[in-house]
């Protein structure tokens, strides 16, 4: 795929926003590569490798993992304005979101909700044979309410890491766009 270069400059800065929230995080992963070299659908990657085998996650990695996410669309709003926010943060959305729902549904992660179950696997009936996804309208509101929270949350966390280290966040675009 041939890249403007125009192109090039927003996947630089949209994944340096990535790997410097990553580096800023210290319940993130490591950082073992970043690239603006299309990949399939991606534009560019930034790739964060466990130092070990994972079983289970802690909270401040969960949360480490929705700001790094939304690091990308947070570079490309401090850089090129809100009006020249792109679609290419997707994936990176879909995935903060399924974070924060899976915190707040599944692992009882969220204050408000408790640790009660709200999932909605098809496999978890209770013994009524009522689905236990089956929420009432409330639930389902203060649901959405905690999942935003969670995810304005590593929004804002990465806003405030950009911000802070602006002129790195330019320094690394600069280096992608040189060496891809």
């Amino acid at each position: 795929m041939v890249m403007s270069d125009e192109l090039k400059k927003l996947t630089a800065y949209h994944e340096s926003g990535h790997a410097l929230v990553g580096l800023y995080c210290p319940a993130s992963d490591p950082i073992h590569k970043a690239t603006i070299i299309p990949r399939g659908r991606a534009l560019g990657m930034v790739m964060r490798l466990p130092d070990s085998d994972r079983f289970s996650m802690p909270r401040d990695k969960m949360e480490a993992d929705i700001a790094v996410a939304m690091a990308g669309r947070v570079a490309e709003e401090l850089i090129f304005g809100r009006d020249k926010v792109t679609s290419g943060a997707s994936s990176d959305i879909k995935m903060a979101t399924r974070m924060a729902r899976a915190m707040v549904t599944d692992w009882g992660l969220s204050d408000a909700i408790g640790p009660v179950y709200h999932g909605s696997s098809n496999e978890d009936l209770y013994t009524n044979g009522r689905d236990s996804g089956h929420n009432s309208a409330h639930t389902a509101e203060l649901i959405d309410v905690e999942v935003r929270k969670i995810i304005e949350k590593g929004h804002d966390f990465a806003k405030n890491i950009l911000t802070k280290h602006l002129e790195q966040l330019h320094l690394l675009a600069k280096m992608l766009i040189e060496h891809e």
